[in-house]
């Protein structure tokens, strides 16, 4: 099997996220992509993050009526810092024989892939799938290989899909009361509004 593995706080889970996992699992023909919410991602810092359960259960909202997405508890459950190199690690350890896994994520984040906590742990244990972002250059493959031997071969660049939502817009946009249908899932943007989460 191809699975592909989507991680993120999803702090909300927004359209893009769903649009992002639809364009890679057809481009990549992947049979599943796993929607991985992080606990307490070291990226982050100390920004306020909404409760993980909160998070998880959003992101379930977000894709009960999609084929072949599902959502993993793997790094909410893990106490302390999350680490993507531990999580990759830990569900190779669990695939079957001839699985691949197929990590997503932004050009943007590609371009600081060497900065990652073991970079090239990850990409022994798994391919990157790297799509656009608002405002990242492409990433040149022979500078990325000079940083993390071995990446080149590992890493698929995609032109799609370039999606223009970002959380934090979506949770300004809460804070000042504006609409946020369009931007996430018609029952997430219920329960947020049930919820009054980020007011």
């Amino acid at each position: 099997m191809k699975l592909g593995i989507l991680g993120g706080t999803f702090d909300p889970p927004h359209k893009g996220h769903i649009e992002i996992a639809r364009v890679v699992k057809e481009e990549l023909g992947l049979d599943t992509v796993i929607f991985m919410v992080a606990g307490n991602p070291r990226m982050k810092g100390d920004s306020k993050i909404t409760p993980v359960k909160e998070r998880v259960h959003m992101v379930s909202l977000s894709v009960q009526d999609e084929d072949g997405f599902t959502v993993s508890t793997l790094e909410a459950e893990r106490p302390g810092t999350t680490y993507t190199a531990e999580t990759i690690k830990e569900l190779q350890s669990k695939a079957m024989p001839g699985d691949e896994l197929y990590f997503i994520l932004g050009w943007d984040n590609l371009l600081k892939f060497k900065y990652w906590h073991k970079p090239g742990e990850i990409i022994k244990n798994c391919f990157l799938a790297a799509v656009p972002r608002p405002g990242a250059e492409k990433p040149v493959m022979e500078q990325l290989e000079k940083d993390v031997p071995g990446i080149s071969k590992r890493t698929v660049l995609l032109d799609v899909p370039l999606i223009d939502i970002s959380a934090s817009e979506i949770r300004e946009r809460i804070i000042k009361d504006q609409q946020i249908s369009g931007l996430v899932p018609e029952n997430v943007a219920e329960y947020i509004r049930m919820k009054g989460l980020y007011r």
